[in-house]
């Protein structure tokens, strides 16, 4: 059964435009609005685009109302149980689960290409020693475009597809050099032997010194946590890519530009500002006092990791990992009063009645940080995290983008400056 199309009539003109229904597989049915600029003159006003689709998917669906999260059609909370990481890329990529063969042969690609280039370190070692490492990752990822620009050819689909598992590659290699810059730490490659995320905090910790081992809660930790970033439909450093991809840039442009969007802490940074957030309440005996901060309108303090622009629900990747949170500390044999703080400081925002009626759940970001804090990460190094595992679906979807184009990205505006004026000569102002 097909829709009937919208009609939209204009009550000044008399003018009228059919407006075709659009349906996904799930959500909710999309007006196509394509017609109404040239047939009736006008734009459309959409402020942060809350109420636009810009384009059509088949990576991920989310129903913020029922706390839905499914990617390629698997429940989160399945993948979360029972995948790993590289499968979960593998399915992002390809749009299926691999089987036994396929899945060695990525895993076998992704730690083929988990080396970088020499002269990266050396292109890392320019940076300021206390530069943030977001801001070298923005860099160097960029750079890749002149160490592999020979390398690819925009309209060949398999060399699309190489260089976006090289991201998926790189990427961990890349964060741990910026880290080990950050803490003038002497350069650490990646050991083929070990799993993605062994391989990763291998990288991150080991020292010349003495030798390292990981640990199987950490790598289990980290594995989960990238599962659970690795995509998140159109969010700002997602919608980033595509736009940026949409002009025919190379890869590693495109993911530099997400890691930059990604880098506001209104997006990937919340989960700093939580921590930050934390350390400020201090202590669970102030909690009740900075609740009622928060609910007061003139008062500046805001609680961070609470609510989410789609989720009108409890955040489903927040209650995976609020268990994972409790798992690590437990199984490491540490206890973190910023956790008792966090845990009472959850039960009051969700029995309360201005948290239930504003649909405040804690998110995702409020417990991600905690987990960070107790594997040893810094907090400088949160968001750099949640960019290794973003990147997976930034090359997921911009190469679902370049194996379909589109036009070219150009939002439009309303334009509420000065009208036509004459130029004034300087001694005359």
């Amino acid at each position: 059964m097909s829709d009937k199309p919208v009609i939209l009539t204009d009550q000044n003109t008399g003018k009228s435009v059919e407006l075709p229904i659009i349906r996904g597989t799930e959500g909710e049915p999309t007006l196509d609005i394509k017609s109404v600029a040239p047939e009736l003159g006008y734009f459309t006003y959409d402020p942060g685009y809350a109420g636009t689709a810009s384009c059509t998917s088949k990576i991920t669906f989310i129903d913020g109302g029922k706390g839905i999260l499914r990617y390629r059609g698997y429940p989160i909370e399945q993948l979360a149980e029972s995948s790993s990481f590289l499968e979960v890329a593998f399915l992002l990529l390809n749009g299926e689960l691999p089987n036994q063969d396929e899945y060695t042969e990525f895993v076998n690609e992704i730690t083929y290409h988990s080396m970088v280039h020499e002269k990266l370190n050396t292109f890392i070692s320019g940076f300021h020693f206390d530069a943030h490492p977001m801001a070298m990752m923005a860099g160097v990822v960029g750079s890749l475009a002149a160490f592999y620009h020979a390398k690819l050819d925009m309209n060949n689909p398999v060399e699309r597809k190489l260089a976006a598992m090289r991201m998926i590659a790189k990427m961990p290699t890349l964060a741990a050099a910026c880290y080990r810059h950050y803490m003038g730490w002497p350069s650490a490659y990646p050991l083929n032997n070990l799993s993605y995320t062994e391989r990763f905090l291998h990288m991150m910790f080991s020292v010349p010194a003495e030798s390292y081992k990981v640990s199987p809660v950490a790598a289990k930790a980290f594995d989960l946590l990238f599962i659970l970033h690795a995509d998140h439909e159109q969010n700002a450093s997602t919608s980033t890519v595509r736009l940026v991809g949409s002009t025919g840039a190379n890869p590693y442009a495109c993911v530099a530009a997400g890691i930059s969007a990604l880098w506001g802490p209104a997006h990937g940074g919340a989960n700093e500002e939580v921590l930050k957030m934390l350390e400020q309440i201090g202590h669970v005996s102030n909690v009740a006092k900075f609740v009622d901060k928060a609910k007061d309108r003139d008062d500046p303090f805001r609680l961070m990791g609470f609510g989410h622009r789609v989720y009108k629900n409890y955040d489903p990747r927040a209650s995976i990992i609020r268990e994972a949170a409790h798992e690590v500390l437990d199984e490491l044999g540490r206890s973190d009063p910023l956790m008792d703080l966090a845990m009472e400081l959850e039960r009051i925002a969700l029995e309360d009645e201005y948290f239930i009626e504003k649909k405040l759940y804690p998110n995702v970001d409020f417990y991600s940080g905690i987990i960070y804090r107790a594997l040893g990460i810094p907090v400088s190094m949160f968001t750099v995290m949640f960019a290794i595992a973003r990147t997976v679906g930034w090359v997921s979807q911009w190469l679902e983008q370049a194996n379909n184009p589109s036009r070219i990205g150009r939002p439009r505006q309303v334009y509420t400056g000065p009208a036509e004026r004459p130029y004034v000569d300087i001694e005359q102002r």
